[in-house]
This record gives C-alpha cells, sequence and structure tokens, in this order.
C-alpha cells in the first residue's frame, strides 16, 4: 500500500508489507527541517503508529546530499526568544513521539545529518548509515546552540566528553567516526542503505510487536536510572508480557517447530 506519495508531498510513505518508508521531501533544501516539514512529520508519525498493519518503521531523506541538514536557517533568522523556545519545543515533541511510537523506528542516513537531522537521528531507535554520510550539530557556528534534543541525547549516547566536543567545535564528522562512537550501528554501500536498512526492518516486522514495545519502553525507561531500578522495570515487564496472546503464540510456535503468527496482542 502506498498512500499521499506525490511529488510534492513534504513526507513520503511508502508500505512495503508491514514495514513504512518515511522520506523527507526537500531535496533542493537537503531537506532542512521547517516548520510545514515538521508538521507534516508528525501527521505520517500519528499515521503509522496508529496503523495496525505497520510493525516497523524506516526514516530516510530524499535525494543522494542529505538526510537533513538541519533547520531551515531562512527560516529561522528573524526569531525571537519567545518564537525560538516555541519552535524548539514543537521539535522536541515531534521527535519524541518517534520513542512513544510503540514500534520500531529506523534511521537510513544517506547524506549530511547535521543540526536537526543529526538530532532527528538521536530521536530513532537506531542508525544506518551511508559511508558518505556525515554528521554534527553546528549550531553554535551559528551562535545558537541544539534545540530539538540533541544536548541531551547524544551526550546519552557517546559519553558527556564527546558530545561536548562535538556541541562546542561545531564540527561536521565521518560516517566512521559515527560508527566508532556508536552513533550508527552499520555502514553501508550508498546503494545498498535502503536495501539493508529494509530488511532489518522486515526481520524486526516479524517479532512479536507486543514483546517489540515493551523492550523499546524498558531500554527507554531504565537508561540513567540504577541498575537496580532498571532490572525491576525488566522483571515486571518480563512478567507481564506473559499475559499477551503473543507469548502464547511465540512460545508455541517454537515448540511446534513452526514460525509465529503473531496478532500484537
Amino acid at each position: 500500500m502506498e498512500l499521499n506519495a506525490i511529488a510534492d508531498d513534504l513526507v513520503l510513505r511508502r508500505d512495503e508489507g508491514p514495514v513504512a518508508l518515511l522520506t523527507l521531501n526537500r531535496p533542493k533544501a537537503l531537506n532542512a527541517l521547517n516548520q510545514p516539514l515538521l508538521q507534516r512529520l508528525a501527521e505520517r508519525l500519528r499515521e503509522v503508529g496508529a496503523d495496525p498493519n505497520v510493525r516497523a518503521v524506516v526514516l530516510t531523506g530524499s535525494g543522494e546530499k542529505g538526510f537533513v541538514a538541519g533547520a531551515d536557517i531562512a527560516e529561522m533568522a528573524d526569531y525571537d526568544a519567545a518564537t525560538a523556545q516555541h519552535f524548539a519545543l514543537i521539535g522536541q515533541g515531534i521527535f519524541s513521539r518517534i520513542a512513544s511510537l510503540g514500534k520500531p523506528v529506523i534511521a537510513a542516513v544517506n547524506g549530511f545529518a547535521l543540526g536537526g537531522g543529526l538530532e532527528l537521528v538521536l530521536a530513532c531507535d537506531f542508525a544506518i548509515a551511508s559511508q558518505k554520510a556525515k554528521f554534527g550539530l553546528p549550531e553554535v557556528t551559528l551562535g545558537v546552540i541544539p534545540g530539538f534534543g540533541g544536548t541531551q541525547r547524544l551526550a546519552r549516547l557517546i559519553g558527556r566528553q564527546n558530545a561536548l566536543r562535538w556541541i562546542l567545535t561545531g564540527d561536521v564528522h565521518s560516517a566512521e567516526e559515527a560508527l566508532r562512537l556508536g552513533l550508527v550501528t552499520q555502514l553501508v554501500e550508498p546503494e545498498q542503505l535502503l536495501p539493508v536498512a529494509l530488511e532489518i526492518a522486515q526481520r524486526i516486522a516479524t517479532r512479536g510487536p507486543v514483546a517489540l514495545a515493551a523492550a523499546r519502553q524498558v531500554v527507554d525507561q531504565g537508561w540513567d536510572v540504577p541498575l537496580a531500578d532498571g532490572l525491576r522495570k525488566e522483571a515486571a515487564a518480563f512478567g507481564k508480557l506473559f499475559r499477551s496472546q503473543d507469548q502464547k503464540e511465540g512460545m508455541a510456535a517454537f515448540l511446534q517447530k513452526r514460525p509465529a503468527k503473531f496478532l500484537g496482542k
């Protein structure tokens, strides 16, 4: 199924079985995040989140050069303090929806992921990148700081010192450096990016949806709490899954040596 995949749609959607491919579509602006694009992304996230046929999402950018080159500077240049804060809260809220989507979201980074583009990568569950991809938070070169979660999520992912080096220098980094620091999980040739990301998403989509949602939630909730608290959350979620139809189906299928047919219940 394909919904509204017209050329001028700011976020294209193409469904490949249980996987929804969302493509940010402002290629002439390297998919820079302006308010209309953010609003369309929010709508698409609501769509795929509510669609029971979608079990995983791949997020990428149109064109060969840019995943997302950042927020739209031309749009932001004349903001006052209150407008800028409101814009940051809008972006943070939309990116946080990815974490609360209840379905895995994979970033397929095909080019520049700078500023808001890197922050979008950080909001996803994990990222696959083209070997030509570039990463950075260059906001200080414009006299501002990351506003869509970059100061918080990057430090949690690669550590305080590495994050501060990236943020304070505003430097652009290679895909190899992003892989070394754990910002992405795999590098591939540019032409293999979407096939690899979609194959991983398809594989994830065969797993138990209730378990996938629980795993994402427990990892997020245990991210920055004491280990003992995180382990209690894990045990509680593990036990709760034994009330689900998916658990009954998954274990029955294993014992019967057949593929499981999960219903997400």
